[in-house]
């Protein structure tokens, strides 16, 4: 049983160690949104809420994420008696549109509380009956840089640290002569790939030819090139291309992934709870994707220790089979927010904490309260 007696919403600032840069900009500091819960019996869970701070990548942002989640979110889940952690997705679905971010961050949260509570450790909860994988591989990603030779030396830099997957952002001019110069400069067999965040569009003809020149470069996928409610074009544009076509922002749910196989719009699907509504729409996608022979893989969303713990957990689900953006906390902040830090063996691998309940790590409460910029707390009505 799980009846949420209070939640906690809290904005924290962290700085990034280097500026990351994407196709539709460059980003210096994190607005870090965390959502705590308290149930009944007192024990507690953890979420993040993944909202930018402006709606480039999806139509939320962490402001309009915080007031969803006081006005619309919270009402459906306070003081709730609910069988299961299966059970929150549901309710906050019925009659209730979007906001996927803010729905997945309490969603999350009550998936890692009911696992604390039931004494296992969170990525056993999400596999259910399969055997969780004890370690999961690392890709990095690196945002675009000011020149090729810079890219050069980060990927390099990245593949001798052990990195099992290279992502390279790329945006129109600053495309085929960055990833050419990474594929000439670390061999033929250097797991590259490239993400253009919907920067290209086949009406433009040298987009298009910019695309197929990608295409002769071996990389593992090219990641979301058209725009990301747009599963036609894709499916055009992968017909011209021997590369497969990996869908992001597109995919926001099962349904959502259905389309895509039907279309034959993507080979590969990047799984963000965040951006499909929480762990169990990531779960549908997942075992969809699995019985149809389409891979998947996790992707980053600059999180903190909170939202890395359930990528984490996710990541161990069998049908990811390729690396994905889970990235150690050293990669990003000069200090993370949980106990112990992500770290990545010379291996290029990440340890699945099995053997600790919930999300295997704990956060660091003191650091948190130094860093919180803004606090609401909700209290059920019967509480």
């Amino acid at each position: 049983m799980l009846q949420i007696r209070t939640l906690t919403m809290r904005e924290i600032a962290l700085t990034l160690k280097e500026p990351f840069q994407i196709s539709s900009g460059t980003q210096s500091h994190r607005r870090i949104f965390l959502v705590h819960l308290r149930d009944v019996d007192g024990a507690e869970g953890w979420g993040e809420c993944v909202a930018g701070e402006t709606p480039h990548y999806s139509s939320e942002a962490i402001d309009t994420a915080w007031v969803a989640l006081r006005e619309w979110v919270a009402p459906r889940v306070l003081g709730r008696a609910f069988n299961g952690s299966e059970e929150v997705q549901p309710a906050l679905d019925l009659n209730f549109r979007g906001h996927n971010m803010a729905k997945a961050a309490v969603e999350m949260a009550a998936w890692e509380l009911t696992a604390r509570k039931e004494g296992i450790a969170l990525a056993r909860k999400l596999g259910g009956n399969e055997p969780s994988r004890e370690r999961i591989e690392v890709g990095i990603s690196l945002g675009i840089q000011k020149s090729p030779e810079l890219l050069v030396e980060k990927a390099r830099q990245a593949l001798d640290r052990g990195y099992r997957k290279v992502k390279i952002k790329v945006k129109p001019g600053t495309d085929v002569e960055t990833v050419r110069a990474a594929r000439e400069a670390l061999g033929p067999s250097a797991p590259l790939m490239a993400d253009a965040n919907n920067a290209y569009s086949l009406a433009n003809a040298a987009d298009v030819e910019a695309l197929k020149e990608l295409d002769e470069l071996g990389l593992i996928m090219i990641e979301q090139p058209l725009a990301w409610d747009d599963l036609l074009r894709h499916a055009e544009l992968q017909k011209l291309l021997r590369t497969p076509i990996c869908l992001d922002e597109s995919i926001t749910g099962a349904d959502r992934a259905e389309d895509m196989i039907a279309l034959g719009a993507g080979r590969i699907v990047n799984i963000k709870p965040g951006r499909v509504g929480g762990f169990r729409e990531s779960i549908a996608i997942h075992d969809l994707c699995r019985r149809h022979g389409i891979p998947v893989w996790c992707g980053g969303m600059l999180e903190s220790g909170v939202g890395r713990a359930h990528n984490v957990a996710l990541a161990s689900l069998p049908n990811f089979t390729i690396p994905g953006d889970v990235s150690p906390s050293e990669r990003y902040w000069e200090k993370d927010i949980v106990i112990p830090e992500w770290t990545m063996d010379a291996a290029g691998t990440m340890r699945v904490p099995l053997d600790r309940p919930g999300m295997g790590v704990e956060v660091d409460w003191n650091r948190v309260d130094d860093l919180t910029v803004r606090r609401e707390e909700i209290i059920a009505p019967s509480a």
